[in-house]
């Protein structure tokens, strides 16, 4: 049987998988937990965090509309109370308008290259 790398498979990530995944320190992470409900990782028995998807998917709403769309927290958690499924559904829509966007750049460049 062969290992298997692909990191989509994985259940559970580390604190500072997590953290790296999105250039936050471990720290903020434990604060955000304590300021959203929503985000709560499960814990081994010594205490030591495992993230699930669904933590994870969480966490990439906090950090969209604290760090890159620049609310406050207070903001943030009125916002994802109010309109959680606008948030999730514009967050989708971002994310497959990036992807196109990184496909054409792409193509422009093979394109680039033939000329």
């Amino acid at each position: 049987m062969a290992l298997n790398l692909n990191k989509d498979l994985k259940l559970y990530y580390s604190i500072s998988e997590v953290a790296e995944m999105f250039g936050l320190s471990e720290t903020l992470l434990r604060y955000w937990e304590k300021e959203f409900p929503t985000i709560s990782p499960k814990k081994s028995g010594r205490n030591i965090r495992q993230y699930s998807q669904a933590d994870i998917d969480q966490i990439r709403l906090v950090y969209n509309l604290v760090k890159v769309r620049g609310m406050k927290l207070a903001a943030a958690r009125k916002a994802l109370k109010n309109s959680r499924e606008e948030i999730e559904r514009n967050l989708e829509v971002m994310g497959r308008l990036e992807a196109v966007r990184n496909e054409l750049m792409s193509i422009k460049r093979e394109l680039d290259g033939l000329v």
